[in-house]
Parts: structure tokens; C-alpha cells; sequence
């Protein structure tokens, strides 16, 4: 059997969570060889992302392995392989990248409850790892999914939708009240309108070209907006009928998040979240006072960490309760890794994107 025709199985028997735990054990059946992995082995564009095989992870005390399913990506991973992301260390060549996976416990250290094994998880994996057939996880980072939802979604409600849920909860969406969503139809941005609709809120949803505005429409926005294109606050505050936003969610920063504050009515919320584009949106209390916004900065994300969990719980009851559904616009197997991470930086990604493995 030939490597395409081994992928056209694997492929196969991926389309599901179960699928790909069932694709796992047939691939290493048929490939014989040692656990199969992807490193960036420098610096730089998604080319840096090159296949290859690794030694089997060994569980430690406090530790489990999962059977990877899915791993997830986020775009300051993106950055991070460039070398160029500002939050965190770079790591040291070459690495395996990988964050968060979701998989079965297939194995359990010392001090570990046997209950694990057998268990789907979501599970963190520390800064890398995760783009592997096997992860070594601490306890402490497995999340249990719940029966009845497929891994896919599960990881993109852990990771994208417990941002989600914290940037909602910090900012206080009212009813009635008009919000504004930066990157729309990306993993965040579209639980964020969701979330809003869910709320009773009005939303504007902002995003580059028509396939990402149709997604915006079909989430249930009110409006839908290219900010791609010159004056488009301008679309915005008509869809506001002139009043302006209650709440913003910048997630993309440089002159789209500075043009979105200047949208933001007294009174209102002006919450960051991200740098897509490269600059973080810094606004002068002074002026924010004067306008009477409140800033909430993008430190905000650093504090996150405790409530995980719990907001992680409740998106996927939401989710289950039909009032959100995470978006997965595409998936990848292992091997084509540089071509999500570029899908994720060329903007020509929609929603979630995953490797199937």
C-alpha cells in the first residue's frame, strides 16, 4: 500500500472524532515506523513545518498521554513559528508546535487515577507537543468532553470559545446594546457574535470579503461590514442609526482597531483582545476619559487562566442547548500542517482551524 493510498484512509476514517482515533491505529498498523510528528526546524514562514518521526512519549508522574485526534491552532502560534510573536519565549529548535490537543488517555503516570484511560479529552499541553500522533499532558490540564460532542468541537469551544466567554463576560453585553466584532468570521470572533446575539444584543460583525460577510449573516448578525474597504466605520455607525457602539471587540488592532474606538459611543466598552495585524491598539486614558470609553486593555487575556475551565463549561452547554456553534471552516491532516498554518495567515481561513491526525 503506497503513502496515498494510506492517506486516502486515514483521510477517510477522519471526518469524526471517533474516526480519528480509529484512523490512528490503522495508520500506525500499516506504517510500522515511530510516532509521527511535525517540527518547525527554524524560524519563519509555514515552509518552516516539515514531517517526520519522534520517539513515543513516556508518561511521568502527574502525567497522562493522549492519543491525539485533533490538535488545535491558534494564529499567535503563527507568530510564535516566525519568531516574531511579543507574549511569549521562543522556544528552542527545532520544536513540535501544538498548545492543545483533544484525543484518549492512553496511558497514565504515577499518581494518576486509572479512571483517566480510556477518556476523551481536551487536554493542554504546555506551549508545544501537540502536533503529534501522542501528547504527553499534566492531569491538571485535562478537560473530560462530554458524551455527545465530537472532539473537533469540543477543542474549538475549550480554546476559542472560553476566550469567547471571558471577552463577553469582562465587557457585559446588555440587551439592546450595539456591538461591534473585528475578525467575525474567525474561531473568537465568531462565538463573540453569538455570544452577543445570545444576549439580546445588536451585532455588527466586521470582516475582509464576501465569503467572510456571509458567514457573519448567516450567524445571525445584524450587519455585516468589509473593513477592507475606505470609510466602512462609516457603515457601521449607519447601521447603528447614528448612535454608535456600546461595546467593541478588537481583535485585529493597528488602524482597524483605532478607527473602531473612534465608533464607540459614550459610554461604551472598548475591549482588546488581539494583534492580527501585527499592532496592538494602545488608546491614551486621557482621551479614552474624555470620550468616556472604558479600556479593557489586552492584559486582560493574562488573567484568564483560572476561569477556563468554567467558561469552557458553559459554551459547550450552550453549545448543547443549540445557542452557539463553534465554526470549523477547514482541517488539515498532520502532514499539510504549513498549509493551515498559512490558511490561518493569509486570511483565507473561516472560523476554526484543525489537524485531523
Amino acid at each position: 500500500m503506497n503513502e496515498e493510498q494510506e492517506g486516502a484512509i486515514v483521510s477517510a476514517l477522519t471526518s469524526s472524532g471517533e474516526g480519528c482515533m480509529l484512523g490512528i491505529h490503522i495508520s500506525e498498523r500499516i506504517g510500522g515506523g515511530g510516532m509521527r510528528v511535525v517540527r518547525a526546524v527554524r524560524f519563519g514562514g509555514p515552509e518552516v513545518l516539515v514531517p517526520g518521526e519522534g520517539p513515543d512519549p513516556v508518561a511521568g508522574a502527574d502525567q497522562v498521554v493522549v492519543d491525539v485526534a485533533v490538535a488545535g491552532i491558534t494564529f499567535v502560534e503563527t507568530q510564535i513559528r516566525r519568531g516574531v510573536d511579543k507574549w511569549h519565549a521562543k522556544p528552542s529548535l527545532p520544536y513540535v508546535p501544538g498548545s492543545l490537543v483533544a484525543g484518549r488517555v492512553s496511558a497514565v503516570g504515577p499518581r494518576v487515577d486509572q479512571a483517566w484511560l480510556g477518556r476523551r479529552v481536551v487536554a493542554g499541553t504546555g506551549e508545544t507537543g501537540g502536533f503529534a500522533e501522542r501528547a504527553v499532558a499534566e492531569v491538571e490540564e485535562l478537560f473530560p468532553v462530554p458524551d455527545g460532542l465530537g472532539l473537533p468541537e469540543a477543542i474549538a469551544l475549550h480554546s476559542d470559545g472560553s476566550t469567547a466567554q471571558g471577552l463577553a463576560e469582562k465587557a457585559g453585553i446588555g440587551p439592546g446594546e450595539w456591538v461591534l466584532v473585528e475578525a467575525a468570521a474567525g474561531g473568537v470572533g465568531s462565538l463573540l457574535v453569538q455570544l452577543a446575539r445570545a444576549a439580546g444584543a445588536r451585532v455588527v460583525g466586521a470582516a475582509r470579503g464576501a465569503r467572510k460577510l456571509g458567514l457573519i449573516r448567516e450567524l445571525g448578525a445584524d450587519a455585516a461590514v468589509d473593513y477592507g474597504e475606505p470609510g466602512w466605520t462609516k457603515r457601521v455607525l449607519e447601521a447603528t442609526g447614528g448612535v454608535g457602539l456600546d461595546v467593541m471587540f478588537d481583535g485585529v488592532g493597528g488602524q482597524i482597531g483605532r478607527a473602531a474606538f473612534e465608533a464607540t459611543a459614550r459610554g461604551g466598552r472598548f475591549s482588546v483582545h488581539g494583534a492580527s495585524s501585527g499592532e496592538v491598539t494602545l488608546i491614551d486614558p486621557a482621551e479614552a476619559e474624555s470620550k468616556g470609553v472604558e479600556v479593557i486593555g489586552i492584559e486582560q487575556l493574562f488573567g484568564f487562566g483560572p476561569n477556563v475551565e468554567r467558561w469552557a463549561e458553559q459554551m459547550m452547554s450552550q453549545a448543547a442547548a443549540g445557542l452557539v456553534r463553534p465554526v470549523i471552516g477547514q482541517t488539515f491532516p498532520l502532514e499539510r500542517a504549513a498549509d493551515a498554518h498559512a490558511a490561518i495567515e493569509n486570511r483565507t481561513a473561516l472560523g476554526k482551524t484543525l489537524l485531523l491526525i
